[in-house]
């Protein structure tokens, strides 16, 4: 309802806070029921799925901003939401987060940037842990939007083109600093949302009615004034009611804060008798992506964050579940079937054109749990993915030898684009979000300097429980040179890579969990961005800084097809050549035997319109030195280094700038390569 309306018709001034209390065929409505009462109850669940319980006043899944958490200090007692005999009738009235009425907003949010998705470099960071650290804020604004907005120029600085938000509707995470030294039911990355409009207050230094939304939008200009789109991570596969705890009369006890106080069989699915929820998240039951009413709020969400809050794009977690073809009883991915949710939102909220333009960037995780959820490369038209593969196969080359097969064929493909992922359906390579890392995991650091998680440690670092056991990491012997080399080549596997490279907050200045690799409870000062930095990570982010500037320099680097183009007498020209060590053209037999762990790539620029007319790339993945034979560079040229990633370049100029290129010469040139290191040359 309008703020003008509540004014003019009912002579409401002020702020308003609502919320709704329900009742339906296992409660109906009875004239004698009062808050705390049982009058008119019939059951907790009923045949349909049906969970009314009036007792629960419950939040409006459309509220613009919401008044407070379900749980705050003031409020910790989380059994008042609660169903089953113990629980049913008490009245969470007075501590059920409410809805606020908001006039509408005029905020700027700047103009959009219109860049296509093959020119980005993705910044995934978490809006608190940005600054909380970052004694060049003011105090009151850390970990902020408000904070997050000073960072813009850094960002832009670095090369950045998109930042990439962990969660930002709203979740519960008031609580977080009731004990900050214990990390039991802290909830800091926000992977349990509870409502899909709601910039999260927490995250506001103005926490009055309409100033987290002022605030965010404020922060989205600062980004957009420098060039840089904001990425949100969206959580459309469960919410944070929550899955079945513990019940004492042979009933499953549920939380009914919203959805499931509403209409729990529209928002959730549930299993064949109605009677649990279904899941494929491991996080709580899965959102009811395949259900019209529940895909409405999707949408509308989407599109309120687009249009009113200056989103351009949405990283979508666990987003096979939002292919989901069946409501309940069962999972079946199906990128075919016209009606699911992924379909939708591309019919509905067209995505960016390949060249740029307006429209918005899809982003899927492309994978949940269980059935056949794992779906890398098998999303439909419009949806770029987190590839997984990409992460796998290079992470086993680098740090696994002799222990995991990763044939060069594998690796020579994750370096063009992965074809075979995204060519088969018309998808092109800039689909391919490639990655070493991302929040939930180790840091970029880490993945070299540890052997396993470390996540049972004592506070600030630790404990957290879960985490992947199988990380395909490796501490490259406890040598710091050497962990230093294999973050420089890391990251180098992603800026030299065709497709859309995503670095996560800190790892441009070897930024360290301290081996914890699922940081998601730990809302604290050693999780927390660092920004005093010594002189290696002072190193590393130079080192970061001009790889970016390089890739975006070299349009053959982000190549819109995948590299082979057909001229206009229809015979398919070079764009790119693969090389072994001596200089020979790699054939089948060389990428398919097991064997083998160097291999080199020539791009030809003059087809891209580069200024290099030639980009020549090396990785040696064996455990000893490897002498490269260079090939021809081009008629009246030689090869330039622009970077070696070998320990011996352990320094400030480790990545050159453009015209200090080192001479290194011309075809048959001999370039002898580090163990496990990566070269860079340009023909000029």
């Amino acid at each position: 309802m309008a703020v003008s309306t509540l004014r003019n018709t009912y002579g409401i001034t002020g702020t308003v806070y609502y919320g709704y209390r329900a009742w339906g065929p296992n409660w109906p409505y009875v004239s004698t029921w009062k808050k705390g009462l049982s009058n008119g109850f019939v059951s907790d669940v009923d045949p349909n799925g049906n969970r009314f319980n009036p007792n629960k006043l419950l939040l409006d899944p459309y509220a613009r901003e919401i008044s407070q958490d379900p749980n705050t200090p003031s409020c910790l007692d989380g059994t008042i939401y609660a169903s089953g005999a113990t629980h049913r009738n008490k009245d969470s009235g007075a501590c059920a987060p409410k809805g606020i009425v908001l006039a509408t907003d005029t905020t700027s949010i700047g103009s959009k940037p219109t860049r296509a998705l093959r020119d980005d470099v993705v910044y995934e960071v978490h809006v608190r842990g940005l600054t909380m650290n970052d004694t060049s804020i003011p105090l009151a604004q850390r970990g902020t939007y408000a904070g997050a907005a000073q960072k813009a120029a850094y960002l832009a600085s670095l090369g950045v083109t998109a930042v990439e938000f962990l969660p930002v509707q709203e979740t519960q995470n008031d609580t977080n600093d009731v004990d900050p030294t214990s990390t039991s039911g802290d909830n800091y990355w926000g992977y349990m949302t509870l409502n899909f409009f709601a910039p999260d207050r927490r995250y506001a230094s103005d926490k009055t009615p309409g100033g987290p939304t002022r605030e965010w939008k404020a922060m989205v200009k600062a980004f957009h004034d420098v060039g840089i789109k904001v990425f949100i991570d969206v959580v459309y596969n469960h919410t944070g009611e929550g899955s079945a705890w513990g019940g004492t009369d042979g009933l499953t006890v549920y939380n009914i804060q919203s959805f499931r106080g509403l209409d729990n069989p529209t928002y959730y699915s549930l299993t064949s008798d109605y009677q649990y929820p279904w899941d494929n998240t491991g996080v709580g039951g899965n959102y009811n992506t395949r259900n019209t009413i529940a895909q409405n709020l999707i949408v509308d969400s989407l599109a309120y964050w687009r249009d009113a809050l200056g989103v351009d794009g949405f990283r979508f977690d666990l987003a096979s579940v939002l292919g989901n073809t069946c409501q309940h009883g069962c999972f079946n991915f199906d990128k075919m079937d016209a009606g699911n949710a992924l379909n939708r939102i591309v019919n509905e909220l067209p995505p960016r054109a390949e060249a740029g333009g307006s429209g918005i960037d899809l982003i899927a995780e492309p994978w949940a749990i269980g059935g056949n959820s794992y779906q890398v490369g098998g999303f439909p038209s419009g949806w770029a993915e987190w590839n997984g593969k990409f992460r796998d196969a290079l992470r086993k080359k680098q740090n696994q030898l002799g222990v995991e097969t990763v044939l060069t064929a594998e690796l020579a493909t994750r370096f063009a684009g992965s074809s075979d992922l995204y060519q088969d359906d018309g998808r092109k390579p800039w689909y391919s979000v490639n990655f070493m890392v991302a929040h939930d995991g180790f840091t970029l650091r880490d993945l070299y300097a540890y052997n396993s998680k470390q996540n049972t440690q004592p506070w600030p670092y630790g404990p957290s429980d879960g985490g992947e056991d199988s990380n395909h990491s490796w501490d490259q012997g406890g040598i710091g040179a050497d962990q230093r080399k294999a973050a420089r080549t890391g990251l180098a596997f992603m800026m030299l890579s065709a497709g859309v490279p995503m670095i996560t907050g800190g790892d441009e200045v070897l930024r360290t969990q301290f081996g914890n690799n699922n940081a998601y409870n730990l809302d604290s000062a050693a999780n927390w961005l660092d920004w005093s930095w010594d002189s290696y990570e002072t190193n590393h982010q130079t080192f970061s800084q001009r790889l970016i500037a390089f890739r975006k320099a070299h349009p053959a680097l982000r190549p819109s097809n995948f590299y082979s183009a057909v001229d206009t007498n229809g015979n398919v020209m070079e764009q790119l050549r693969w090389f072994k060590p001596d200089g020979g053209v790699a054939d089948t037999a060389y990428f398919t035997n097991p064997s083998n762990h160097a291999i080199a790539w020539r791009i030809d620029g003059s087809e891209f319109g580069d200024s290099a007319s030639a980009i020549y790339v090396a990785y040696n993945g064996w455990s000893g030195n490897v002498n490269f034979s260079l090939p021809w560079p081009g008629a009246g040229k030689n090869w330039y280094r622009v970077t070696d990633t070998a320990t011996w370049n352990d320094g400030a100029n480790a990545v050159v700038l453009p015209g200090s290129e080192s001479y290194i010469g011309g075809e048959w040139t001999t370039y002898g390569m580090e163990a496990r290191s990566l070269l860079v040359l340009i023909a000029k």
